[in-house]
């Protein structure tokens, strides 16, 4: 299943995409796509509706992002060697991980808004894993019964926050529209193996990234096994599971965004996202 949330910002309502690729509510099914909505168990109840008995939507509506109510986004870095090598940092040893605040979160048409003060704002495709089930300590081998689905990330970030304000990565991947997610949810039935996924990224049209998810250095499995060792995930947490080569940081010479640029980007079954770049309007608040 397609599963998503359309609507204005703050007032969108769950649907999915039928097998003709038409829009239906499910407003009248499930309140939004959110915690209990994500089990295993309601997973199967929804796959088991008729879509065509469901309402249609008209027209062509915003999508948000796919899982309302998000507790937690964390995100891996240097998961592709040749990302890692691009950018002059080690293959790690073990997952790096750090956090991405849920504020940065928007859909995946919605517009990119380049920070005060910015000079490095960057790009960055990634599968997203979208937790179904609580998740604590769980093995290797039963940690994908405890993902609902999977979607498409833009993990933008600001190099200079990030690398040269001191301190952890978060403060240059967290600021406002850094995390588009979707188009969808696609249920982790209908994604025959995550490590067989092709992703790419374009700005302006010229292709920066283009690579498959079979390169991680730490698989899917892996890493909801690993992360929950060390915290909790509960439904709706999303795992961002880190992007290959390509990104402005590592290109000769670093090549960043700019106010007009036009981001597209995608994963093999899991639909694209295009994001218009503008400029900071200014202090606010």
């Amino acid at each position: 299943m397609k599963l998503l949330r359309y609507g204005a910002p703050g007032h969108e309502k769950p649907g999915l995409v039928d097998a003709n690729g038409h829009l239906r509510d499910l407003s009248g099914v499930i309140t939004d796509l959110s915690g209990d909505a994500l089990g295993n168990a309601s997973m199967r109840r929804l796959a088991a509706i008729d879509a065509s008995t469901l309402p249609l939507v008209e027209g062509t509506p915003r999508y948000g992002a796919p899982v309302a109510g998000i507790g937690k986004m964390i995100c891996v870095g240097m998961n592709y060697a040749d990302h890692a090598a691009e950018t002059n940092a080690p293959v790690p040893e073990q997952p790096v991980l750090f956090m991405k605040a849920t504020t940065a979160i928007g859909g995946p048409n919605d517009t990119v808004v380049i920070p005060r003060g910015s000079v490095k704002t960057d790009w960055e495709v990634e599968l997203g894993v979208i937790i179904g089930e609580v998740t604590r300590d769980v093995s290797v081998e039963q940690a994908l019964e405890h993902v609902a689905g999977y979607a498409v990330i833009n993990d933008l970030s600001e190099r200079e926050f990030q690398l040269e304000h001191g301190g952890q990565w978060v403060k240059g991947k967290s600021c406002d529209t850094f995390g588009p997610i979707g188009p969808w949810l696609v249920t982790r039935d209908d994604v025959a193996d995550p490590q067989r996924l092709a992703l790419w990224l374009e700005v302006n049209g010229h292709r920066y990234q283009d690579g498959n998810t079979r390169t991680m250095v730490f698989g899917v499995a892996h890493l909801v096994s690993y992360i929950s060792r060390y915290m909790t995930l509960m439904p709706g947490d999303v795992i961002s599971t880190g992007t290959p080569a390509g990104v402005g940081l590592g290109l000769k010479p670093p090549t960043y965004l700019k106010p007009g640029d036009v981001i597209e980007l995608g994963i093999e079954g899991l639909g694209r996202q295009r994001q218009r770049v503008v400029a900071h309007p200014g202090r606010q608040g």
